[in-house]
C-alpha cells in the first residue's frame, strides 16, 4: 500500500503542480508560508491516509471538494459518504474526462431487488440531474433536485429510506418515481 499509494499520492501532486501550478498550493505551503491560511484563489493540495480520511469526511466534508484516490479506496469512501446522506439509493454517480463524461447510479444490480419494484430511484434521478448540470441544463438540473426534495418532504419514500421515517410508508419504486414526476409537473 505504502508503495502503491504512495505512487499515486506522488503523481497526483505532480500532476497538480504541472497542469495547475498557479492554481494549486500543498497543505505544508500553506501552514509553512502563508500561516495557516491559503492565498485567495489558490486550491489547496491535501494527502491523507485512509482511516484519517474517512474520519475527516465524517466530521469535516466540508473541507473536502474532491477526493481523488485509487479505486478500492474510492468505493469504501463513496459507501461510507452516501450512508452520511442516506445510503447508496442517493449517490450519483459520474466518470467526467476533458470533454466526455458517463453517468451511471453507483454500485451494481441489486440482484436481490432486481424486478421486484423496489430500488429507490433517486440515485439515477441524482445522476440525471448531474449529466444536466454537464450539459449546461442549469435550470432542467435544478428542477429535477427541487422535485425531489418536495417528494421527500411530501413524505415519500421507498423502503430503504421510508425504514428510518417515524409514520412514512414505504412506496414500490415506479410509486415514488411517479411523485418526483408529479412534483417535476408542479415546477
Amino acid at each position: 500500500m505504502k508503495f502503491t499509494e504512495g505512487g499515486f499520492m506522488r503523481w497526483g501532486y505532480d500532476v497538480a503542480r504541472a497542469e495547475f501550478g498557479e492554481l494549486t498550493i500543498t497543505e505544508k505551503e500553506v501552514h509553512e508560508r502563508h500561516g495557516g491560511r491559503a492565498p485567495q484563489g489558490r486550491i489547496i493540495i491535501k494527502d491523507r491516509i485512509a482511516d484519517a480520511m474517512f474520519q475527516e469526511l465524517i466530521l469535516r466534508p466540508d473541507e473536502h471538494a474532491v477526493i481523488a484516490t485509487t479505486n478500492l479506496n474510492g468505493d469504501y469512501l463513496s459507501d461510507a459518504a452516501a450512508a452520511l446522506v442516506g445510503g447508496l439509493g442517493f449517490a450519483a454517480g459520474a466518470n467526467i474526462g476533458d470533454g466526455h463524461a458517463i453517468f451511471e447510479a453507483v454500485h451494481g444490480t441489486a440482484p436481490d431487488i432486481a424486478g421486484r419494484d423496489a430500488a429507490n430511484p433517486s440515485s439515477l434521478i441524482l445522476t440525471a440531474r448531474e449529466m444536466l448540470r454537464f450539459l449546461g441544463w442549469r435550470e432542467a438540473a435544478d428542477l429535477a433536485l427541487a422535485a425531489l426534495q418536495r417528494a421527500i418532504d411530501h413524505g415519500c419514500a421507498t423502503a430503504d429510506v421510508a425504514c428510518f421515517l417515524p409514520e412514512i410508508e414505504a412506496l414500490s419504486c415506479s410509486e415514488f418515481a411517479n411523485s418526483v414526476v408529479k412534483e417535476i409537473k408542479k415546477g
